[in-house]
């Protein structure tokens, strides 16, 4: 019988795990820095085994990293809030995953914050989004779905603070809507809009 170590990772595996060292980071058990050093290595794994290295010293269930027997996204509640916060690196919320309500991004000087729904399991038709820039050369990066709307006349702008929104299209029937709120001293809010995969 094969060993589960050398079947090969799937996107989904590789998802999990990088959603297991998220939740690490934001419980203080992993640093940013071993945050991203640990995302690089989850999205170059070929195989279980290595992913199973990169979340060895994290809290397992059974003989698999609970990231690798977990239930698919889907099927979990969201957390109350989501806090993405950095002062210089770079976080990101990628992939499947399950959106809260509410949602804060911080990017401070060199940070850069990057939000993607793209590929998210969203139940609510309202999001609010808490921004918060206050140095040169920050950056919150938003990605959405076309048919979803950002709207940003709430974010407070001051000296070079600038968002970045042009919806293509109006808001579909089934699209949600994400509510900016904050502000943005020097630095830049990004909003994308994606063709949704399937």
């Amino acid at each position: 019988m094969t060993d589960h170590r050398d079947v090969r990772a799937s996107d989904q595996d590789r998802e999990r795990v990088a959603e297991t060292l998220r939740v690490a980071v934001s419980e203080g058990r992993i640093t940013l820095e071993e945050l991203n050093e640990r995302i690089d290595r989850t999205y170059g794994a070929r195989t279980l085994g290595e992913l199973d290295e990169v979340v060895a010293d994290l809290p397992r269930d059974g003989s698999l990293p609970a990231v690798l027997t977990a239930a698919p996204v889907a099927g979990l509640p969201g957390p109350a809030e989501l806090q993405l916060h950095t002062g210089s690196g770079k976080v990101a919320q990628v992939g499947r995953w399950a959106v809260p309500r509410h949602i804060s991004a911080k990017a401070g000087r060199w940070g850069t914050v990057r939000i993607d729904f793209t590929l998210a399991d969203c139940p609510h038709r309202e999001v609010h989004l808490d921004v918060e820039i206050t140095s040169w050369f920050g950056d919150i990066v938003v990605a959405v779905p076309r048919g979803w709307q950002v709207r940003d006349e709430q974010v407070v702008r001051r000296w070079m603070g600038a968002v970045h929104n042009r919806p293509p299209a109006p808001l579909a029937p089934d699209g949600v809507t994400v509510r900016l709120t904050g502000y943005v001293q020097t630095g830049d809010v990004w909003v994308r809009y994606r063709r949704s995969v399937t």
